[in-house]
């Protein structure tokens, strides 16, 4: 088995993993086995005597909403659209065909989830920004792990060297992270909703991956354009 076979395996197995994970949180969350826990969690990042004061200096909560807007749809849809400008330009075709499906996908597969769990937002601390949809799976966890994943792995075909794969791959990881984070610190998410949130996130931009993989096999532009061998005429 060669290096991409290999690669192909790992990912696949990955995938299964992180969906069963999934599907065993799920269960957890919809039989409130978590909820106790959760709401720990919530309890514990507030000050005990005013709820509506999260713990940290005064900065803090105000800089967790500033990063937790890099995972709105607002912007996240911003950062789609410069990207799709960019490979519309570049004339990326298939390039700009995955990007775009894997994020509407992704969209309505939290959609979907969100309708299917129907879990109601925290209600033991008060929210510290507004929410306007169900709690799980975090949107704004799934969401910048599809987009936020998938630019970084689409970033490093674009270059040779390994440390600097591992710097956009790891960039995106990031901000993956501290979005989810600051959703539980803001108190409109349980812990359980942003796992829940990474996880299929995750799931979702594998299956991207391997979607990429077996088109670009059959497709020698996409190829091509994986290699960046495309250009404006």
């Amino acid at each position: 088995m060669g290096a991409d076979g290999i690669g192909l395996l790992a990912t696949l197995l990955t995938l299964v993993a992180v969906g069963l994970g999934f599907i065993a949180l799920s269960d957890e969350v919809r039989e409130q086995e978590t909820q106790h826990f959760d709401e720990r969690v919530l309890l514990s990042l507030r000050r005990a005597d005013n709820a509506e004061e999260p713990v940290g200096p005064r900065w803090l909560a105000e800089g967790a909403r500033d990063v937790t807007a890099l995972g709105s749809v607002s912007v996240l849809t911003l950062v789609v659209c410069a990207v799709a400008g960019f490979l519309v330009l570049v004339r990326r075709w298939r390039t700009l065909a995955l990007v775009v499906g894997s994020t509407v996908g992704g969209a309505l597969v939290n959609t979907l989830l969100k309708s299917l769990f129907a879990r109601p937002r925290p209600s033991v601390v008060p929210h510290l920004t507004h929410v306007l949809t169900e709690s799980f799976p975090s949107g704004h966890a799934m969401l910048s792990a599809i987009v936020y994943l998938t630019l970084g792995a689409l970033l490093a075909q674009l270059v040779e060297r390994r440390w600097l794969r591992a710097y956009l791959v790891g960039v995106a990881l990031t901000l993956t992270l501290l979005i989810g984070l600051t959703r539980v610190y803001l108190g409109v998410h349980y812990p359980t909703d942003v796992l829940g949130g990474w996880m299929a996130g995750l799931a979702w931009a594998l299956l991207t991956a391997v979607v990429a993989r077996a088109v670009k096999r059959r497709s020698p532009g996409l190829r091509e354009e994986s290699r960046g061998d495309t250009a404006p005429s």
